[in-house]
């Protein structure tokens, strides 16, 4: 009733919130995109998935309510196509995650993958996005969940955030002092971004706390030391968005795409998307996982 392309189509235009971007994602035409959902929406009982003008795309209650079912259908048929081909995916699998998604879901993919494949070594690496497009480069890891840096356009995009300036409900930030921040270290991405637009405003800053870890930033941030630039799709439980009465320069947008390794890349075009193939590697496999079920990764862990 409901056909597996159709459906990842769907997952696509769900997670980036705009057929042009699940197009390019699956490289297909634009076309091929809206023909797709139609005919979804069709099997639905004629059932409005998206709603759309110009500027923007949302899902309907529908729509949400799809996105479980899609996920479970596209589960169960990669599981069937694993086991009736006899191909049982074997190796090590370097994975490298940035610390935006400790407070996730995905862990859940990843015990997922887990239990699917057996058989596949995987190593997981928690560092900056910045450290990990390092190590990618390097050829230390094989396959990365990470921010884009600006200006970049390889990746493949698993979804599309504003960033914020975030920090405790009760701190105030006084336009005559310098904005004090809350930072990960070099090569942080959004350490980058809140600095640089800073910078383009002519609005002073000072430094009010520096970690590594994201759990720190947190708490510094709930104990109202200072503001942190965050992706809005994942701010953290007892921080909000700074009112705009504070007047700090708008972040923009990030992206968060999936990157291979050397000689780790996909084999084929992203319009086809056999599974259980001779060529497919542990870092396809986990980047499908994790494509498949993106739109969670922008839930907190104990969201359902």
């Amino acid at each position: 009733m409901y056909d597996p392309g159709q459906l990842r189509t769907f997952l696509a235009v769900a997670q980036t919130l705009s057929f042009t971007q699940a197009a390019r994602r699956l490289d297909v035409r634009q076309s091929t995109v809206s023909q797709h959902v139609r005919r979804l929406e069709a099997a639905a009982g004629d059932r409005q998935l998206f709603t759309r003008d110009t500027h923007s795309v949302e899902l309907t209650e529908d729509g949400e309510a799809m996105l479980g079912f899609a996920r479970t259908i596209l589960a169960a048929h990669e599981r069937a196509a694993a086991y009736f081909s006899g191909t049982r995916l074997r190796g090590r699998l370097r994975f490298g995650a940035s610390e935006d998604f400790v407070l996730t879901r995905l862990p859940e993919i990843l015990e997922s993958f887990r239990t699917d494949h057996p058989e596949v070594d995987l190593e997981l690496t928690v560092e900056l996005s910045g450290t990990l497009h390092e190590r990618l480069a390097a050829g230390e890891l094989d396959l990365v969940l990470a921010k884009r840096r600006g200006g970049d356009t390889h990746g493949e995009l698993v979804w599309r955030s504003s960033l914020a300036w975030i920090g405790a409900p009760q701190l105030r930030i006084d336009p005559e002092r310098p904005v004090p921040l809350i930072l990960f270290p070099a090569p942080g991405i959004t350490r980058a971004r809140a600095l640089e637009v800073l910078e383009a405003d002519g609005r002073p800053w000072r430094i009010a706390c520096t970690s590594a870890s994201l759990s720190g930033l947190i708490a510094a941030a709930r104990a109202g030391l200072g503001v942190m630039a965050h992706s809005r799709g994942l701010i953290p439980p007892g921080l909000v968005p700074v009112p705009a009465r504070a007047a700090l320069p708008e972040l923009g947008d990030v992206d968060f795409v999936l990157l291979h390794g050397q000689g780790h890349g996909r084999g084929r075009g992203r319009g086809s998307r056999s599974t259980a193939t001779s060529d497919r590697s542990p870092a396809d496999a986990l980047a499908d996982a994790i494509l498949a079920g993106g739109d969670r990764l922008h839930r907190p862990a104990d969201a359902r």
